[in-house]
């Protein structure tokens, strides 16, 4: 078969695709390694070459040209998408050079909101025992500081469920959990006292 013919078929046919990959592998290793600048780089360009065939293979038209043109094409394109993303990237480093991101006071703060918004083991728990529906109203309420009108627009529901779902949940969380109510706030000073409400 021509190379035309065993590139229309390398998507769908092993042996045709392998047939080509063979006649041709050496032509796409040498355009590698023309523009590779570590050898490393090259069978990592071959590699992508070859799979970008494979996928696009069903795209070739012999109508339209050559086979192996065609496979050199799609190497290239590769190299200038990779070009392009790498400019993007070196301009992005470059923007960024020399400027922190974040402050030591910036650190200390989100280390304060991570501890803050840590829920211990024991009611973590006891959150994850309740019923989804109430679990839910009191995740949103509990640790997140809505409001039950709030929560129940963010879950679809009534208020009056939502306010009864919290309710409930707080009575099983007090139940199973009593020092729950009582100890370190999970979120926020507002904590216990909106679980013992």
């Amino acid at each position: 078969m021509t190379d035309e013919q065993l590139l229309a078929r390398a998507g769908e046919d092993p042996a045709a695709f392998e047939e080509f990959y063979r006649r041709h592998v050496g032509k796409v290793v040498g355009f590698a390694v023309r523009r590779c600048s570590r050898p490393g780089e090259v069978p990592d360009l071959v590699a992508a070459v070859w799979l970008e065939v494979i996928e696009s293979a069903h795209l070739f038209n012999p109508a339209r040209g050559r086979a192996v043109p065609w496979v050199l094409g799609v190497a290239a394109n590769l190299m200038a998408s990779e070009a392009r993303r790498s400019r993007r990237e070196h301009e992005a480093k470059a923007r960024l050079a020399g400027r922190r991101v974040l402050e030591d006071d910036d650190y200390t703060r989100l280390e304060e909101e991570i501890d803050a918004a840590d829920v211990s083991g024991a009611r973590r728990n006891a959150i994850a025992m309740l019923p989804a529906g109430e679990r839910a109203v009191v995740e949103l309420v509990v640790l997140d500081e809505l409001t039950p009108g709030q929560a129940a627009k963010a879950l679809g529901i009534l208020s009056s469920s939502a306010r009864m779902r919290l309710a409930r949940g707080r009575a099983k969380l007090r139940r199973s959990l009593p020092s729950f109510a009582v100890s370190a706030p999970v979120n926020s000073p507002s904590l216990a006292k909106e679980v013992s409400q």
